[in-house]
């Protein structure tokens, strides 16, 4: 059935996709302070490594009925580009892995634009954003930087792939800096870099939200 006028059509649900325990926890204790979803909102622990991304997102859409899921996924990375610090955001334009071809992600300008209101004074870098099987650590980091990847995290892309793959719908990515090629840190939390990045993780819902709202909008 149509709807009637001045009656609002469904928003597709949002699926937001993390790795980490800490990294759910920091997204879902932002919730309160997000205001109200434009539609529903899961986010899904997958686990850490992109085999464990891949089956826990096919496992979500594959059990969720509603055509067009939008899916972000987000959490901590590793920055590549020097003068990144921890707490730094990223905003994928495409996201890359060893084999196969980059997955293209939907409205990263809008999405770049809304994290620097949601938190300001946060530097927010755009592009290419490389997947691994394993934490990347010095030379390994200078050669994906030498590809033009400014991040690299192990699930972002191992994600979109696999949510694009079960059908077409809106994809993207958006990571906090926890360590940098200056600042490099052994584990998160226990150092004030991965204290920064949690806070900026557990304010960015506000910009995911605006995001998932303007997939409503008419493209021109």
């Amino acid at each position: 059935m149509a709807d009637g006028p001045g009656t609002a059509a469904p928003v597709a649900p949002l699926l937001i996709a993390c790795a980490l325990g800490i990294e759910q926890f920091a997204l879902r204790s932002g919730r309160g302070r997000a205001g109200a979803a434009p539609g529903p909102v899961t986010v899904l622990r997958t686990g850490m490594g992109p085999a464990a991304a891949e089956e826990a997102v096919s496992r979500a859409l594959g059990r969720d009925p509603a055509p067009g899921t939008a899916v972000l996924a987000s959490g901590f990375c590793a920055g590549l580009v020097p003068g990144m610090h921890p707490g730094d955001l990223v905003v994928a334009d495409e996201t890359r892995e060893t084999a196969g071809d980059p997955t293209v992600c939907t409205g990263p300008g809008l999405l770049a634009e809304a994290l620097a209101r949601a938190v300001p004074g946060r530097a927010v870098h755009t592009g290419p954003l490389a997947g691994s099987a394993h934490v990347v650590r010095g030379p390994g980091r200078a050669g994906l930087r030498a590809t033009g990847a400014v991040a690299v995290d192990m699930e972002s892309a191992a994600t979109l792939r696999t949510a694009r793959a079960s059908g077409p719908r809106p994809v993207a990515a958006v990571r906090v800096v926890v360590d940098a090629p200056e600042h490099e840190l052994v584990r998160i939390g226990t150092i004030r870099g991965g204290i920064s990045a949690f806070r900026v993780l557990r304010a960015v819902l506000p910009a995911f939200y605006e995001w998932h709202r303007s997939l409503l909008l008419p493209r021109r």
